[in-house]
């Protein structure tokens, strides 16, 4: 039986119990695919992350319970936070490679960290073009990026207030849905849907930033915004554009550590 080291953090948040909890993994070689995938279906979060040492940088690829996915924030917010408090880490940024998405870094400045990610481009979806949305309104704006839709609505209230058809957000052709609007007592809101990827509301949500922060700063005319996730668990994030990457900073917790007992 062979063991390997997992931590369980929660990202973008300042407490335990809030933000999004993503499993960090650190094998030294790449366990085949499908234990990689049975680790992410058994530990059941949203995001669980693998991440291999290449001399001084380091490997990460995600799972969701049922599906690899391209990139993820959190869980690579979360690896970068195992990294430079549980690995002996020296530097003050860390350089990640994910064979779906490129160069990958993250930067600490106190408590807080800050992923450098690639900008989403995103093209106006007319809305009736759409069966469904699964969110029981007409969204004023409908975009497609390059995993997701995200529908704009008027008001923190309205994003608050949805109750999702899980079902009918499953049948859209993407990851998930990024539903967003102003926010009250920050610049922008958001909730993000993905039943098609095994999360039917994932708490919050990194990747989505990657759509949401080129649209806000130009419709708001700043590159520098605040952000909330208003799940159950609520994420706080701050939000730097800066063509063509997106700098999305938050700070983490560790909740648990410990071994996992696997198969030969």
């Amino acid at each position: 039986m062979q063991k390997l080291k997992f931590y369980q953090v929660d990202a973008f948040t300042g407490r335990l119990f809030g933000g999004n909890p993503a499993a960090v993994c650190l094998p030294a070689v790449w366990p085949a695919d499908p234990l990689m995938q049975q680790i992410a279906t058994e530990n059941n979060l949203s995001e669980t992350a693998f991440v291999v040492r290449r001399g001084d940088d380091y490997e990460i690829r995600w799972f969701t319970p049922t599906v690899e996915v391209d990139l993820c924030g959190h869980a690579t917010l979360a690896s970068a936070f195992v990294i430079f408090n549980h690995c002996d880490f020296r530097g003050k940024e860390i350089r990640f490679h994910s064979p779906r998405s490129g160069e990958l870094k993250v930067r600490q400045e106190g408590k807080k960290l800050f992923l450098d990610f690639p900008a989403d481009e995103i093209f106006p979806v007319d809305p009736a073009s759409v069966t469904s949305l699964g969110i029981g309104r007409a969204p004023l704006e409908l975009y497609r990026g390059k995993t997701d839709y995200m529908a704009v609505l008027g008001s923190e209230e309205e994003v608050r207030a949805i109750l999702p058809d899980f079902p009918a957000v499953g049948k859209l052709d993407a990851r998930g849905l990024i539903v967003t609007a102003p926010g009250d007592n920050v610049d922008f809101v958001s909730r993000f849907f993905g039943p098609q990827s095994g999360v039917d509301e994932d708490p919050v949500t990194g990747s989505a930033h990657t759509t949401l922060i080129p649209y806000w700063a130009a419709r708001l005319g700043n590159p520098a915004l605040t952000a909330l996730q208003v799940s159950k668990r609520i994420g706080t994030i701050d939000c730097y554009n800066k063509p063509p990457r997106v700098i999305i900073g938050g700070e983490a917790r560790l909740y648990a550590m410990g071994e996992m007992f696997l198969p030969e």
